[in-house]
């Protein structure tokens, strides 16, 4: 199969989908990998170096869409490139086809491609092995963003995350106790932080208390809870999701109406929709903005500020995926794994899930 790896559309965009060692790995199993002038620049790899394992460097988006069956890209197909889709063409990326724009999926549709949309890729086990890579370094991510935002000249409240001798820390609450969550709730709590879990999981609270060795405080979600907890926080990190839907808005406008002033909120679900009410989406080069007085963050495409490790991290955990859907083809990978079945959005053109079906009735 031939596998074209386009350079990333949205904004500060870095990672990329495959790495040279990836494409050195499909390139020895027979396939023709064709990639995008610059495409893994943002992540530290030269054109030489994907040209050294056998890659063919293509000059322009043109001749990247011609070349490839598949298209291994880390965010989809923009709207500007939509025509040069082919009928049968496999789109792969982080899509979030809940929340992509109706018009894109049309286009997706009225050029019969099919999709892969990584965060979808979902083993029975319920571990999504694309998106899991991800998530984890999202969630380690956290304290030192967490702790860059509160200080003053971020426009936070000027609070020091960890504590000193005789000054408490700042007080954090994580809603969700999954990955992301769970992940910054490891890292905020080594961190000496008073850190605050929120979950209707009880087994994940467990989790993550044993994961913390007993450092945070788990509580079960409620509504109650939640406008309990707000006033005194210093950083809230949203991250609810909800396989395959939107995020949930369980932080109303009225609740961070009662947040402290200049405290932050990092919406880490704003891929799918955000789980704050107040949150839109933002870019690494203007992450912030100030609403009801609170500092918000919400930059979809996180990972992508430790570009290098998130690529490897990806490339790790696509490539197998990729390599069978290369060797097998998407309908006889599919039929043989239902990590990848559960995966497609579109099969030519045609919705091959109800979320998909109800997506396109929105």
């Amino acid at each position: 199969m031939d596998i074209a790896i386009p350079r990333a559309y949205a904004p500060d965009e870095e990672r990329v989908a495959l790495t040279p060692a990836g494409v050195h790995t499909l390139v020895a199993a027979g396939h023709a990998v064709f990639i995008e002038r610059g495409a893994g620049l943002g992540a530290g790899f030269t054109d030489a170096s994907y040209s050294a394992v056998g890659a063919h460097i293509a000059y322009g988006p043109e001749e990247i869409y011609a070349r490839g069956d598949l298209l291994a890209t880390v965010d989809g197909v923009p709207e500007s490139a939509l025509a040069m889709v082919r009928p049968g063409q496999i789109v792969c990326g982080f899509l979030h086809m809940q929340v992509l724009p109706r018009r894109i999926i049309d286009g997706l549709v009225a050029a019969g491609a099919s999709t892969l949309s990584y965060e979808a890729i979902q083993r029975d086990d319920g571990i999504a092995p694309v998106l899991l890579p991800m998530s984890e370094i999202g969630g380690r991510l956290m304290p030192q963003l967490a702790a860059h935002l509160l200080e003053t000249p971020s426009g936070g409240r000027g609070t020091l995350l960890a504590p000193i001798p005789g000054v408490p820390s700042a007080e954090v609450v994580v809603l969700g106790a999954g990955r992301v969550g769970g992940n910054a709730a490891y890292g905020f709590s080594s961190w000496g932080v008073q850190t605050t879990v929120l979950d209707q999981d009880l087994d994940r609270l467990r989790l993550v208390e044993q994961i913390c060795r007993g450092h945070v405080t788990t509580r079960l979600y409620t509504e109650n809870t939640l406008t309990q907890v707000l006033p005194f926080a210093d950083v809230v990190v949203g991250a609810v999701k909800v396989p395959r839907e939107r995020a949930p808005k369980l932080v109303s406008a009225a609740m961070v109406a009662t947040m402290k002033p200049r405290s932050v909120i990092i919406d880490a679900a704003i891929d799918e929709g955000g789980c704050v009410e107040t949150s839109r989406p933002t870019t690494h080069s203007n992450p912030t903005y100030v609403a009801s007085g609170v500092l918000h963050y919400a930059v979809p495409n996180i990972p992508s500020a430790v570009a290098r490790t998130a690529a490897h991290a990806l490339n790790n955990a696509l490539l197998p995926f990729v390599l069978q859907i290369a060797e097998q083809g998407l309908e006889q990978a599919a039929a043989r794994s239902r990590a990848i079945a559960r995966g497609i959005g579109l099969y030519h053109g045609q919705p091959y899930t109800p979320a998909i079906e109800h997506a396109l009735e929105r």
